[in-house]
């Protein structure tokens, strides 16, 4: 036989195999009789770094070649094979590798039937992992733990938990699979459920059992449950587990409870990016914006680095408060950071250019990258709705769909929304018919209330009306609201008390609809009914939401309200807006006093109107900016109808271009004319 080796390495082959001959270069040599009617091959040494070192880049194909005749010898080779398929996600090469382990005889090894079902699990080619489990003769805990993760990871719960109702013995991996799979695919009840039956098994939930239990607490918002695992949390000590004290203080902060979940974070020794992110989104996520972007700024005076997570936040909080300039500051830190590419990053900057008036802006940030991703071209097509350019919306998801990409229903809900706001009812209906014909998506209530709002703005009322009592889902005060407002524009004061009836039995405490509603018999100077609903505001103990304006000049943010007298420059302000109404009187305007629900003479109705939240900011606003220099201002409520004629008025007589966002839309001022052409 020549040079033996030092180490003989034997692997017996049943002896009907046939193999070509050159798959082996070893020499053969035969073992006794008596022993087995088994073929003997003398194999050489196990093989070197390069095989591992081909597996570990994938190829799978070239390590096989170097050391095919060593996997015979020593079959748990077989599963860096497998792992280099996975690396590669080779399908062709798993069902090679598994072809050469059947032929081996390796297929019974429990050790290597685990990895091969790990393979297919991952490839998402659950037929082949299905037979391979069927076929092991020997299974254990962990190839069933592997089975349920490949159904979960697959979106196949049923499989999942069927495989998990028929297992003898479970561990903690089990149970944390199968309680992550329903929360992370929204089944929060069954996830609660689950691990509230583990806990009755004496089982111990680990650091991922709990994070899993405390999503699903913050998804259904159910802070009884949640303070429940916070106990369990302190009697078995982990609350210095930075991802379970993280995912505590998100539950709370979810829950609305956010002083609960900042002490919860608190108690760490130390905090790290994920805890920061943590007090950031739940900030931001519970209308504390500026709080959000105070603890932003803090975390970095710590020397902690944000990740797309935190920018997300940050940039969604400047959104919010519409604060351009801080906005900008951080869009210049996510670039110097390199998390500016990001999709998520890209769409909150799209939506924050967006929401502070700078519409040009969005579409720069949107043309720089261009990624195919629905988030992305639907943050864009809401952009343009905002700003009232449906056309651009329209053709933006025209273009969208020729792509390649498919709209899901938020996409379609930005389309509508962009409808709405533009007068495009023909082409709203059809995206409409087209979201449930072609794409099989079944409307939300989201995109019901668009399609009222776009009926009602285009003076359908009773087709408005009829589509809420034929819909599919249960009404709400919000769909009810929209076409109450549609009954303002179009002054349909019996049908405005019909649907009033529906919008406070929804939700009486809501100041809006009294106002609305107080505002429509204003307009029709039936003041006894404008009584009458004040009178039920007081029973009801409703106040309306006084009207908010604010601007940032500066990176300093100035807020007004309506008749307010606090600011230093109040007596400039007031003497500017008495100027500019004499000058606006002169060019034809008109106050229109039936915005004013209060029956007075109409010099006191005048006086009223001239100071509200919007035109206190637009005046200061001009008085604190060079000639020529753009006016932004938001306000929390609607625009009213007189403070938007007038703004075409001083849009042209201070020659400014005056943006204004209110509750629903973006107004464009300039030279007398507003980019909605009236239609809001």
């Amino acid at each position: 036989m020549g040079g033996t080796p030092s180490v003989l390495r034997l692997h017996l082959l049943p002896a009907n195999l046939k193999l070509p001959a050159s798959f082996f270069s070893g020499k053969t040599s035969s073992l006794p009789a008596s022993a087995s009617p088994c073929r003997c091959y003398l194999l050489d040494p196990p093989p070197g770094g390069d095989f591992l070192k081909l597996c570990l880049s994938g190829s799978f194909t070239e390590a096989f070649r170097t050391s095919r005749h060593e996997l015979w010898s020593d079959p748990s080779l077989f599963t860096h094979l497998l792992q280099a398929c996975l690396r590669r996600r080779s399908f062709p090469g798993a069902k090679q590798v598994h072809s050469l382990i059947v032929a081996s005889g390796a297929a019974g090894d429990r050790f290597i039937s685990n990895h091969l079902l790990h393979l297919y699990s991952k490839l998402g080619q659950l037929h082949e992992a299905v037979k391979v489990f069927g076929a092991m003769p020997r299974r254990n805990v962990m190839s069933s733990n592997i089975l349920i993760g490949g159904f979960i990871q697959n979106g196949d719960l049923g499989s999942a938990r069927e495989v998990f109702d028929g297992m003898a013995e479970r561990n903690v991996a089990t149970w944390n699979a199968m309680v992550a799979g329903l929360t992370d695919f929204g089944h929060n009840e069954e996830g609660l459920e689950l691990f509230t039956e583990m806990r009755c098994r004496d089982m111990r939930p680990d650091e991922f059992t709990l994070g899993s239990v405390l999503r699903g607490c913050a998804s259904v918002k159910c802070v009884q449950s949640g303070r429940q695992v916070h106990v369990y949390v302190v009697k078995t000590g982990f609350q210095c587990d930075l991802c379970v004290v993280s995912s505590l203080a998100h539950m709370y902060m979810k829950c609305g409870f956010l002083e609960e979940g900042e002490r919860v974070l608190g108690g760490l020794p130390f905090l790290n990016v994920v805890a920061c992110n943590t007090i950031i989104a739940g900030r931001a996520q519970n209308g504390d914006a500026e709080g959000a972007l105070r603890h932003f700024c803090l975390m970095r005076s710590t020397g902690l680095e944000p990740d797309k997570i935190t920018f997300v936040s940050a940039i969604a909080s400047c959104s919010e408060l519409a604060t351009l300039g801080q906005g900008q500051q951080i869009h210049a830190q996510a670039i110097k950071a390199g998390v500016h590419p990001e999709v998520a990053v890209q769409s909150s900057l799209v939506s924050m250019y967006s929401r502070c008036g700078c519409l040009n802006d969005s579409a720069a940030v949107f043309s720089e990258f261009n990624a195919l991703d629905d988030v992305l071209w639907s943050a864009m097509i809401a952009a343009y709705g905002f700003h009232g350019r449906g056309r651009e919306a329209i053709y933006l998801f025209e273009q969208m769909v020729r792509e390649g990409m498919e709209p899901n229903d938020v996409t379609f809900l930005t389309v509508l929304y962009a409808c709405s706001h533009s007068g495009l009812k023909k082409e709203g209906q059809a995206v409409f018919e087209l979201m449930k014909s072609k794409y099989g998506l079944q409307p939300r209530l989201e995109h019901y209330t668009c399609m009222v709002d776009l009926l009602g703005r285009s003076g359908s009322l009773e087709e408005a009306e009829e589509l809420i009592k034929s819909m599919s889902v249960e009404a709400d005060a919000v769909i009810w609201k929209t076409l109450l407002s549609a009954c303002k524009i179009h002054r349909e004061t019996e049908m405005a008390k019909r649907v009033a009836v529906h919008v406070l039995s929804a939700d009486p405490q809501d100041s809006a609809s009294y106002v609305l509603l107080s505002n429509i018999h204003a307009t029709a100077e039936r003041w006894g009914d404008v009584s009458e609903v004040r009178e039920i505001m007081r029973e009801m103990k409703v106040k309306k939401e006084p009207g908010i304006s604010w601007l940032e000049l500066k990176n300093k943010v100035y807020q007004f309200s309506t008749g307010d007298r606090s600011h230093p420059r109040w007596r400039e302000i007031n003497d500017y807006l008495s100027e500019l109404a004499s000058k606006m009187k002169q060019h034809g305007y008109v106050p229109d006093t039936s915005m004013v629900l209060h029956d007075m003479e109409e010099e006191e109705k005048e006086h009223c109107l001239a100071h509200h939240s919007e035109k206190l900011a637009v005046a200061f606003a001009i008085l604190s900016t060079p000639e020529g220099h753009p006016i932004r201002v938001m306000k929390n409520l609607r625009v009213c109808v007189d403070c938007h004629v007038a703004f075409k008025f001083i849009s042209k007589i201070a020659s400014r271009d005056i943006v204004v966002r209110d509750v629903s839309r973006f107004h464009h001022f300039k030279d007398g004319e507003c980019s909605c052409g009236d239609y809001w």
